[in-house]
């Protein structure tokens, strides 16, 4: 049985033109992504101390290299060329393999991580198997728990985004049984002016989410019904100018942090 989540529905299937592994194809998404998607230094934090000691360490699904410490010797892997070529100069050039399998003999890194990325899996249980094969030390994943994901105010407003988010992220428990006995699961608290740009790093700047190039770096919404988006941003905007979002959910403006669906997971 394999631990992958199942694809939304009308998903591509196999890889894209571009190379993309997953559900999601990066040659299209990926134009506005690192304009939107930069590392959040306080998750980049927690994810240097998950990864201890290492000298080597592993991206796989590495994108353009968020979140890849600078103070090591990283190695990445990206199947998408369109992500690939987004890497800045600074960063490693990244391989083109795949999770599934990994061009990497047993035990060749002090530790790997993978961000956001599980979800675009083919097959997670054997993506968390070659992780754990190539690996002497802590293998690190940065996830959303799929249990928690709609309970974000977007889904009054985008309930198939948010929906199809949550089918593809694989429950937290069957990334945990991939990994071993000794797991542990952090809840990963979101800023305010959180730089990475998920959907819920908008918790308190809703008018971010009205941007198309905003919404185009969140995969999920690539899976939606353009008739589908624009009826949600439509509603989203007639809300913020007629005030009924600050009614609700005004407090978010000043909070300064969330607890969302983020979850860092360490085996």
């Amino acid at each position: 049985m394999s631990g992958a989540a199942p694809a939304p529905a009308g998903a591509p299937s196999g890889r894209h033109a571009d190379g993309s592994a997953g559900d999601a194809n990066y040659g299209v998404i990926g134009a506005s992504y690192t304009d939107y998607r930069q590392p959040e230094p306080g998750i980049a934090a927690r994810i240097e101390a998950a990864l201890g000691s290492a000298e080597r360490v592993l991206n796989v699904g590495a994108g353009a290299g968020s979140y890849e410490p600078d103070s090591r010797e990283v190695v990445a892997v990206e199947p998408s060329q369109s992500m690939r070529a987004k890497r800045p100069a600074g960063r490693p050039a990244a391989i083109d393999a795949v999770a599934e399998k990994l061009p990497f003999p047993d035990g060749h890194f002090g530790a790997s991580m993978a961000t956001f990325t599980v979800h675009q899996w083919t097959d997670l249980r054997a993506g968390l198997a070659e992780m754990r094969r190539v690996t002497r030390g802590p293998v690190v994943i940065l996830t959303c728990d799929p249990a928690e994901v709609t309970r974000f105010w977007l889904n009054d407003y985008a309930p198939a985004v948010l929906a199809a988010e949550a089918r593809r992220y694989p429950a937290i428990a069957a990334i945990q049984g991939c990994l071993g006995n000794t797991v542990r699961v952090e809840e990963v608290p979101i800023p305010l002016q959180c730089r990475d740009g998920f959907n819920e790093a908008y918790y308190g700047r809703p008018e971010r989410l009205l941007e198309d190039r905003a919404r185009l770096a969140c995969s999920a919404w690539s899976f939606v019904d353009p008739a589908a988006t624009a009826a949600s941003v439509a509603h989203l905007r007639a809300d913020l100018r007629g005030g009924r979002w600050d009614a609700r959910f005004g407090h978010l403006r000043t909070q300064p942090e969330f607890a969302g669906s983020l979850r860092l997971i360490v085996g």
